[in-house]
């Protein structure tokens, strides 16, 4: 880590910091006058990130542990600016990527959070749940599962004999093929019968509907650390609804903070958080696969399934902002990273 001389840029609500960089050699994290070890963590983020994850009660507690924010110019060299101990990103044009992974490797003593290679399995939603569906979980805690899904190039007109040819079972989700981080990515169609399925715009993935009692759990994962929220979600769906519904019904963003489902009065065999166990070893296990460690996870459990969940989408680095308590979540994680990675510099691993 390198000492760096900062200044509190008021209008924009961040530590600038600029400053030579000094050798890096086995020393322990620099500290600061207040006697706080400083870590400096750059970031490329959207301004509507900036907006939602960078909220003055994050950078009130930051600055109290010595971490320091500095933005990112994504229009200069990457190695012209810093000094950096993390940098944090969540920008998707490839030209940057590359810009981050060449820099990874040349700069190993910077923690990347998370690598561009890693992320890009997210970004489409015919890789993104494969990893859940090759885990297999099942323990004495219940089973994690995948939807039964199928993805649709083009064509609308060959939809329904896909489906057919597939056994898919009605009614099905459609999603966007690709996540691109826009609202767009994120709007769901429901399809009840199969004469409406033509009128869907691939590219596309169908997902088996499950029935969930209406409710959705949303798992964020900050490094080991594990939060859970109940989100309102889409209701059941039961023979009238088979029966009477023929078309194609769009949804937006079913699982948002504004569908909260925190306070409401719902029943308790459905409200009931998955078990921690569980979620700590589905959260080990897709830590490892996927090379992540911050994303999350749209959870359900099968209406009249105690023991049995699907994970219908992950995310990468999503609203934090939302999570409870996400300042301390962070703050630790920043610290813990720098802690550790000297700690294996230190024993020559």
């Amino acid at each position: 880590m390198r000492v760096n001389e900062e200044g509190w840029d008021e209008e924009e609500g961040v530590v600038v910091t600029s400053a030579t960089p000094t050798p890096v050699a086995l020393s322990p994290p620099p500290v600061a006058s207040s006697g706080l070890q400083r870590l400096v963590v750059g970031y490329a983020l959207t301004k509507k990130k900036v907006k939602s994850f960078l909220q003055p009660k994050l950078l009130a507690l930051a600055r109290k542990k010595g971490i320091h924010f500095l933005s990112i110019d994504e229009t200069c060299p990457l190695s012209e600016q810093g000094p950096f101990d993390i940098i944090l990103h969540k920008c998707t044009n490839k030209e940057w990527q590359q810009v981050l992974e060449d820099y990874r490797e040349e700069h190993p003593e910077v923690t990347v959070l998370d690598p561009p290679s890693a992320i890009q399995h997210l970004h489409n939603r015919q890789s993104m749940l494969q990893e859940v569906a090759d885990l297999n979980l099942s323990n004495s805690y219940g089973e994690v599962c995948a939807p039964r899904q199928l993805v649709i190039m083009k064509d609308p007109s060959s939809i329904p004999a896909a489906v057919a040819k597939a056994g898919l079972t009605l009614p099905l989700v459609a999603k966007p093929l690709v996540v691109d981080g826009t609202s767009k990515s994120h709007q769901l169609s429901l399809a009840y019968v199969d004469t409406s399925l033509s009128m869907l715009d691939p590219p596309l993935v169908l997902q088996e509907f499950v029935n969930h009692g209406g409710i959705l759990f949303k798992v964020y994962i900050v490094g080991e650390t594990i939060r859970v929220v109940r989100r309102f979600s889409l209701p059941d769906v039961n023979d009238y609804d088979m029966e009477n519904n023929e078309g194609i019904f769009r949804f937006p963003r079913v699982s948002c903070a504004t569908n909260n489902a925190e306070d409401a009065d719902i029943d308790p065999c459905i409200a009931e958080l998955p078990p921690r166990p569980l979620l700590e070893k589905l959260g080990k296990e897709l830590r490892r696969r996927l090379g992540l460690r911050l994303f999350n996870l749209d959870m359900i459990r099968e209406h009249g399934r105690k023991d049995r969940y699907y994970v219908i989408d992950i995310n990468y680095f999503p609203g934090y902002g939302k999570m409870p308590g996400y300042e301390h979540v962070f703050t630790d994680f920043f610290l813990g990273l720098v802690q550790s990675k000297y700690k294996r510099r230190l024993s020559g691993s």
